[in-house]
């Protein structure tokens, strides 16, 4: 109303359409707008993270040279998938309980999945350290010298970067988009920074040691913070009942989701690993820059999948089959249209965003064009994954980033020994374009949904949940 005394008449007939759609994104109260905001407060969080993970990775480069990155950088991403692996699972699985048991009022498993969960991820995580320092102690005359002290270090993050996975599961299962992003996008790398600094400025050497030692005490506050809010806030709003374990129950449909997660984050980061194992630090370094600027692309996917698990598991537990078909559709929609306008941009600045890291990492720039094709394609078809897990189909999908993973690191230990880091970009993005080419088949065969950039209006069947 007001934008139409303030318009004149015929522009303000014309914008009515936009203001409506506007008015009801950031005013409804429906569960879709409620959704379609997470998904965007998430994609705000995901651009200033974007942008603060861009300028710290440019500013350890610059700071540690192409050597002592590549080795920050390879162990690094292999503490990331570990602290994944790690949650078993709950740090997804979670997102389903959440809000299945609050719309029962089953406050009982409510409050007892929220303690389990963090009971059986610390002592996970804690034997996967412990069990990753004995072999790299064992083995460290087999290991590059280089690589041992950080690798050591960094099982010492495992425990508190597994939680830290898990309390973004916490938030997200509330819909708190804040709580789930702020902490793990833009306080940890914000804090690994701040304590690179001050330890280089007291003396300490910028090597791949000291930014572990760094990431170490980034974890940890990090995750504390977490702990201290989005917990609590959590055993605060559940009612002071009884807590009831259906332990059996929780691992029975988390394992299946802890296959599903771990292949997707191993399918994301599986080609730094395996640069990594055939080829110098330095050329990690660059590749790894790339992935990094090509992350300014890839955070859209991620940004609409944080916001949209929660509403796909309310609607399937309510049942509401019409309305889930064209929210997923709606997701697509979400995820490949900015996808393509960054990536047209990213094309167009990708040269010198990558001569920011230093002069030889423009060597990277070509692989960014085949690297962005795989992107595009995955965002054909949205959080396709996401509907899967909360619908109950996680075996299914499972299997289909299983048969992804395979053909990834297949690809890749073709290809790298043959053609180096351009080898590491064809094989990453054949696999992200049969990724999505299963998913898509799959929730059309499972749901009866055409979930993809493509289909025409949204067709469903009955599902047997």
């Amino acid at each position: 109303m007001t934008a139409e005394r303030i318009l004149p008449r015929r522009l303000a007939v014309r914008a009515r359409p936009y203001l409506e759609t506007f008015d009801a994104l950031a005013f409804g109260k429906d569960e879709r707008s409620h959704a379609a905001r997470m998904s965007m407060t998430a994609f705000a969080v995901r651009i200033a993270s974007a942008a603060i993970a861009f300028a710290s990775q440019v500013f350890l480069a610059r700071w540690m040279g192409g050597f002592e990155y590549g080795v920050f950088v390879l162990v690094w991403t292999a503490i990331l998938i570990l602290g994944n692996l790690s949650c078993l699972g709950f740090h997804t699985s979670i997102i389903r309980f959440i809000p299945e048991y609050r719309s029962q009022s089953r406050h009982g498993e409510l409050r007892g999945v929220l303690l389990a969960s963090k009971l059986i991820v610390l002592l996970a995580s804690t034997v996967i350290a412990i069990a990753g320092a004995f072999l790299i102690h064992t083995l460290s005359d087999r290991i590059e010298s280089h690589h041992v002290v950080p690798f050591l270090l960094g099982m010492i993050c495992l425990p508190m970067m597994a939680l830290s996975d898990l309390m973004q599961g916490v938030a997200r299962g509330h819909a708190w988009p804040f709580n789930a992003m702020l902490p793990t996008y833009i306080m940890r790398p914000l804090l690994i920074i701040a304590v690179m600094v001050a330890a280089v400025v007291a003396g300490a050497p910028a090597t791949a040691e000291t930014g572990m030692y760094a990431a170490i005490a980034a974890v940890y506050v990090t995750t504390l913070f977490q702990l201290l809010t989005v917990s609590n806030r959590a055993e605060r709003l559940a009612e002071p009942v009884k807590r009831v374990f259906f332990v059996r129950g929780w691992i029975v449909v988390s394992l299946p989701v802890f296959l599903i997660e771990g292949f997707i984050y191993i399918v994301t980061n599986a080609d730094v690993l395996v640069v990594g194992f055939f080829l110098e630090p330095t050329d990690v370094a660059v590749y790894f820059a790339t992935v990094k600027t090509l992350a300014l692309v890839h955070f859209v996917y991620f940004a609409v999948k944080a916001g949209a698990a929660q509403r796909f598991s309310s609607l399937v537990h309510g049942k509401q089959m019409e309305e889930l078909s064209v929210f997923a559709r709606d997701t697509v929609r979400w995820t490949f249209w900015p996808t393509l306008a960054m990536a047209v941009l990213l094309l167009m600045v990708g040269e010198p965003l990558l001569w920011l890291f230093g002069t030889e990492f423009t060597a990277g720039y070509p692989l960014l064009f085949v690297l962005v094709a795989g992107v595009l394609a995955r965002s054909t078809v949205g959080p396709a994954e996401s509907l899967l897990t909360m619908s109950g189909y996680q075996n299914v999908c499972a299997l289909v980033f299983a048969l992804v993973l395979a053909l990834n690191v297949g690809l890749s230990c073709l290809l790298i020994p043959a053609y180096g880091l351009w080898g590491a970009a064809f094989a990453t993005a054949l696999a992200m374009m049969c990724e999505a080419a299963m998913l898509a088949f799959t929730v059309r065969r499972k749901l009866g949904i055409d979930m993809w950039m493509g289909a025409g209006a949204p067709v469903a069947k009955e599902a047997s949940w």
